[in-house]
């Protein structure tokens, strides 16, 4: 690393083999960019975080890891988020969904995730200061206007009408989209485009994840 300022690799195996030691590298701060608690998919790349994770309460190191809300799609997922800050992690929930995953160590290195590809994500590490400064300075921007991992959990519901509860409705009774667009005297498409409208309303990135969302607020359900 002190003589390649920035170099590319396939897959979870390969960024473990050459880039492995700079999760354990962190003395100051360890930021981390999480689409979801899958991102770093192999099990040895999660030991590695994790056991940073683990050593979060040590003297002068500060951890900050901001989440996408469908991180948040499951109880599992909330406990192990608990976990992650009750070793002394702080933890946001971003606004929205983020794109990319990133890992920034004591403001010298920057790990950056690539799309999925049939043969893993590429991953891009670069200690060039001009690099990770530019993305520090975007994890705060985006941190900064981000939620407290609690307070997110305890956030305002967001505001559904009747046609929209009709619609959450729709999704939980198990009719096909034919069958509940003609429950609700609407066209098919009318249907699919509401049922989009409200996955977005409710921050899901599937129609299960927006059933979860409505149960984590305490969305009510139209009754009979």
């Amino acid at each position: 690393m002190r003589n390649e300022q920035m170099f590319s690799v396939q897959g979870d195996a390969e960024l473990l083999a050459r880039a492995g030691h700079l999760f354990e590298s962190a003395r100051t701060e360890f930021l981390c960019v999480a689409r979801d608690l899958d991102t770093w998919s192999q099990p040895a790349a999660r030991a590695a975080i994790g056991t940073r994770m683990r050593a979060t309460n040590s003297p002068g190191l500060t951890t900050r890891k901001l989440l996408s809300p469908t991180a948040l799609a499951d109880e599992e997922t909330r406990a192990h988020v608990r976990l992650v800050r009750s070793r002394g992690a702080q933890v946001r929930i971003s606004g929205s969904a983020l794109p990319h995953e990133t890992i920034i160590i004591d403001r010298r290195v920057t790990i950056l995730a690539g799309r999925e590809t049939p043969t893993g994500r590429q991953y891009t590490v670069t200690t060039s200061s001009t690099t990770v400064d530019a993305v520090h300075s975007l994890f705060s921007a985006i941190w900064d206007s981000s939620m407290d991992f609690d307070a997110y959990l305890r956030q305002d519901v967001p505001h559904l009408d009747a046609d929209g509860r009709r619609i959450l409705d729709a999704l939980g009774s198990g009719l096909t989209d034919a069958s509940a667009a003609r429950r609700l005297g609407v066209s098919l498409r009318t249907y699919r485009r509401r049922v989009a409208e409200l996955m977005a309303t409710l921050d899901a990135g599937s129609r299960f994840q927006a059933g979860l969302r409505a149960g984590e607020l305490g969305l009510p359900r139209r009754t009979k």
